[in-house]
């Protein structure tokens, strides 16, 4: 695991007006850099129903008993004493308490219903005769009786600080009388596309092509806990200052700034001028992988660039190794820990460089799907993984990152 002596070693050379030639960095070591330079943004207090996925900030507490009353765990007679039992009466869910029992009564009653005061037990239906207003029933050490504060206690920790809420915990803090949260902000995110031959919609003409990196991104940000600003903005390749009047306009608004396409060293790619033009201090210029070498993260004052290559599945690669980690970090998230599986099938693997490949996950490891180049999403539409491959390869168990779900 990269620590802070690393970051400083890794950025030394990468000060703001400064371009340092290329030099990869390591895959793991990226991924981890991008989770640690994240700081976690401000907190907000958000309405229960719209916190599913956040990170509390502060532990929650129980604002109220749960159960709040004693009351049935199931349909039935509430009753009091051996029996038989005298029939007085019905309670349901919703209604008030009614009077208390005297030893030989029972009151009809629904699950969830407040017992009546002096209750021993609550006879089921199905364990019951009744005989017109008498309840019969042999006896038994289940009670089926919720008891006030039976699950928790006012003022109780529910739920630590850091905790991403899942819908079980939503559940749960509704319970105990919580309306709102405090959380982690979402990080906002704008998209930049670059190119003068992509286009955002309809068939492309011919040396045109369709921008199929933005339809990933916007589709990865809600999984992994951001919004998108105002969806994607193309940028032109000419004239040459178009990109950095683009990153200008989007870090005055937005926490995270991706740029697609135009992260290499070709003619066409000016996102290295944009860079040094803003005085972006960039921390990974390039990765040790395959595909998705071309890939950036920098930041300027307080805001993040993240450059992804144009290729739509190289930027898959590069997404899930610079944006994925820099977006844990900014919501408070730890760093996903990586799975691990045997795998299965053929793959060549480039010296020196991490490989990430397309896999079907299966109950004996991960099987490879051929087919992967840097410009084709196939492969990947039909992955739930992608396997990472080191360039040394000990045996054959391998590291994966899934596709399927959320990568928190």
């Amino acid at each position: 695991m990269t620590g802070p002596a690393d970051i400083v070693t890794a950025t030394a050379d990468h000060q703001p007006g400064h371009l340092a030639a290329h030099r990869p960095m390591p895959w793991h070591q990226a991924r981890t850099l991008a989770h640690q330079l994240a700081v976690p943004l401000p907190a907000e207090v958000v309405a229960l129903p719209h916190a599913a996925g956040r990170t509390l900030r502060s532990a929650l507490h129980a604002a109220t008993m749960l159960p709040g009353f004693d009351n049935a765990a199931m349909d039935g007679y509430a009753v009091r004493g051996p029996g038989p039992w005298q029939l007085v009466g019905r309670v349901l869910a919703g209604d008030p308490a009614t009077s208390p029992l005297a030893l030989g009564e029972a009151v009809e009653i629904g699950t969830g219903a407040p017992v009546p005061d002096g209750t021993d037990r609550v006879v089921r239906y199905e364990d019951a005769v009744r005989d017109a207003d008498t309840v019969f029933a042999p006896p038994t050490d289940r009670h089926h009786i919720r008891r006030h504060g039976e699950y928790v206690r006012a003022g109780q920790q529910i739920l630590p600080a850091g905790y991403q809420l899942r819908p079980a915990a939503l559940g749960l803090a509704a319970s105990v009388g919580i309306d709102a949260v405090t959380v982690t902000t979402r990080a906002l995110v704008q998209l930049l596309i670059t190119g003068d031959e992509v286009i955002p919609c309809g068939r492309p003409p011919q040396g045109t092509v369709r921008d199929a990196i933005g339809p990933v991104v916007n589709a990865l940000l809600p999984m992994w806990g951001a919004d998108p600003d105002v969806g994607s903005l193309p940028v032109p390749d000419r004239p040459a200052d178009a990109l950095t009047a683009a990153l200008i306009d989007s870090l005055a608004s937005a926490d995270v700034v991706v740029v697609c396409g135009a992260s290499s060293i070709g003619p066409a790619d000016s996102l290295h001028h944009a860079l040094h033009t803003v005085g972006a201090t960039v921390h990974v210029d390039g990765v040790a992988c395959r595909p998705g070498h071309p890939q950036v993260l920098a930041e300027a004052a307080g805001r993040w660039i993240v450059g992804l290559p144009g290729n739509p599945f190289a930027a898959l690669v590069a997404a899930h190794t610079l944006l994925q980690p820099l977006l844990a970090g900014l919501a408070g998230h730890a760093l996903p820990a990586l799975p691990t599986a045997p795998l299965h099938g053929d793959v060549h693997v480039v010296p020196g460089h991490t490989r990430l490949v397309p896999v079907h996950r299966r109950s004996d490891g991960v099987h490879v799907i051929g087919g992967a180049r840097p410009g084709h999403l196939g492969p990947a539409a039909h992955a739930d993984a992608l396997a990472v491959l080191p360039a040394e390869r000990g045996d054959n168990l391998v590291q994966y990152i899934p596709l399927t779900t959320g990568s928190w």
